[in-house]
């Protein structure tokens, strides 16, 4: 089966073979790994970005198109990397903090002191939070998206394909919102 073409594996699955599918999902893992090695997850780790991962990439095989789109790599490729960076987004929210943040009581038992008292700690929460919350009353949507996106080490002409926008008008919105930032900074 190793040496059928992406596209005979897809028409395998669509006639209801499971393994075509399961031999395109051991072929694109390590596009899946690779797109995850650069980026964190607040309150997940490396595991749940690749469960993402390759959970986008088991939709890439579903939903596949020959007739809309490039190749099948290059479509699986674009929604891996959609799904990570929504995941990304997803976890800077907050939105499951409390239970991303939750530990065992056996858990807390081992686990380190990092030298931290609990002052520095409350003020740097202040901090992140007051910073947090200028960017949500401060820049737009696409500047917030725009820098989100540039804070996991993404290029601003990947962003800019990512997001289907001209590099140009992402380049601005990532200029305007460290300009804006480094104003808030320095007040």
């Amino acid at each position: 089966m190793g040496s059928k073409s992406d596209e005979e594996l897809l028409n395998e699955y669509r006639s209801g073979s499971i393994p075509a599918a399961e031999e395109l999902l051991a072929r694109y893992k390590g596009l899946v790994r690779r797109k995850a090695r650069g980026m964190f997850l607040l309150g997940g780790d490396r595991e749940d970005l690749l469960q993402e991962g390759m959970i986008a990439l088991f939709t890439a095989i579903r939903e596949y198109e020959p007739e809309k789109a490039a190749s099948f790599s290059t479509f699986a490729e674009l929604l891996v990397e959609r799904k990570l960076y929504s995941a990304i987004r997803s976890g800077q929210r907050k939105k499951h903090t409390p239970l991303n943040l939750s530990v065992s009581i056996d858990e807390a038992e081992e686990t380190p002191d990092l030298g931290l008292d609990p002052e520095s700690l409350m003020i740097a929460e202040e901090n992140r939070e007051a910073l947090e919350d200028y960017i949500e009353k401060n820049l737009s949507p696409l500047e917030k998206e725009v820098f989100g996106l540039s804070m996991t080490g993404l290029s601003t002409s990947r962003i800019a394909k990512l997001l289907g926008k001209e590099a140009k008008s992402t380049d601005n919105a990532l200029q305007r919102a460290r300009g804006k930032l480094k104003k808030a900074v320095l007040q």
